[in-house]
């Protein structure tokens, strides 16, 4: 594998090898790792508000569409 570093991460990458010790390809590989299990916990809006979605039955249904909730919005 061939990867074009700006000189700022080249420095992040020597200071990275003189912390701790590893190769370039150590510390590529540790970071895909890292980057892999980010993705995979990030979840959607949706999932995050888990029970709660639909359970608000009260208050106005289009917030965005209504002219006495959107007065003095932005001001």
């Amino acid at each position: 594998m061939h990867a074009r570093l700006a000189p700022e991460d080249e420095a992040v990458l020597d200071e990275l090898k003189a912390l701790t010790g590893r190769s370039d390809s150590e510390i590529v590989r540790r970071g895909l790792r890292l980057v892999a299990e980010e993705e995979k916990r990030r979840r959607s809006a949706l999932t995050l508000a888990g029970k709660s979605v639909g359970r608000f039955t009260a208050g106005p249904r289009d917030l965005s569409t209504s002219k006495a909730h959107l007065e003095g919005f932005g001001e």
